[in-house]
């Protein structure tokens, strides 16, 4: 074949071997996903990170403040917003029956709660019923907060307003809080700070250590009274029992 003819040929071959052998790039990028993290996979690593650097020292000092609060037979006030509500009811659950303390937080009763809403206004919605709660030196006040409270930026005021309240009277200030602590941990006697370690992860991450530290709380040695339903059926059974 003269090689004219031949360089034509083979160009031809070439080209029509490309078309039938195309490159998947469906496969390359799959397999280059398969190396970077997932969410979940940061998400559990951050979790990681956020219980090494937890304050021990702060959550023993809480445990110390209720133990003496216990003992004097004051009350706990759980404060929250949001989600911290929801923590607020369920800790005030908790400390009740596992911790055998007195406790109660205003968002339990939703009729109060919006009758000073819709009358007095939101800021003071918390520090009024402290009043009437007849909040005392004797009691304290126990707040979950993302971001503790900040006047200045118009953020959780009813907080805010509350535990200026609760300096006034004396009363005990503890605080599970995000971010730099706020108003929450310039002002309390014991503060856990839940470190910051991805920044647009603040709030789910400090609310689901609160439940953690709050947990703990009540299970402490120095704190708990009563066993937990699933934890006396195993010694019963003498299954999963502790050492």
């Amino acid at each position: 074949m003269p090689p004219v003819i031949f360089h034509y040929w083979t160009r031809g071959v070439r080209r029509r071997l490309f078309k039938r052998i195309p490159v998947n790039t469906s496969k390359v990028a799959y397999s280059f996903k398969i190396q970077m993290p997932t969410y979940t996979e940061n998400y559990l690593a951050e979790v990681s990170q956020i219980t090494a650097r937890l304050d021990v020292q702060a959550i023993e000092r809480i445990v110390d403040l209720l133990v003496k609060l216990r003992t004097r037979e004051g009350r706990l006030f759980v404060l929250g917003v949001g989600g911290g509500a929801g923590h607020a009811s369920h800790a005030v659950n908790d400390f009740r029956k596992i911790a055998a303390m007195e406790a109660y937080t205003p968002t339990d009763n939703v009729s109060e709660l919006t009758a000073r809403i819709n009358d007095d206004g939101w800021e003071s919605t918390f520090v009024n019923w402290l009043r009437i709660s007849r909040l005392s030196a004797n009691d304290m006040i126990l707040v979950f907060s993302v971001g503790g409270g900040d006047l200045v930026r118009n953020i959780s005021p009813n907080l805010v307003r509350a535990l200026e309240y609760g300096r006034q009277v004396g009363a005990s200030i503890c605080g599970i809080v995000g971010r730099d602590g706020g108003y929450t941990a310039q002002v309390a006697d014991a503060c856990v700070v839940i470190p910051v370690v991805n920044s647009e992860a603040v709030t789910p991450h400090t609310e689901a250590f609160q439940a953690v530290v709050w947990h703990l709380l009540v299970s402490h040695p120095a704190l708990q009274q009563t066993a937990m339903k699933w934890e006396s059926v195993n010694n019963a059974t003498g299954c999963l029992s502790r050492p």
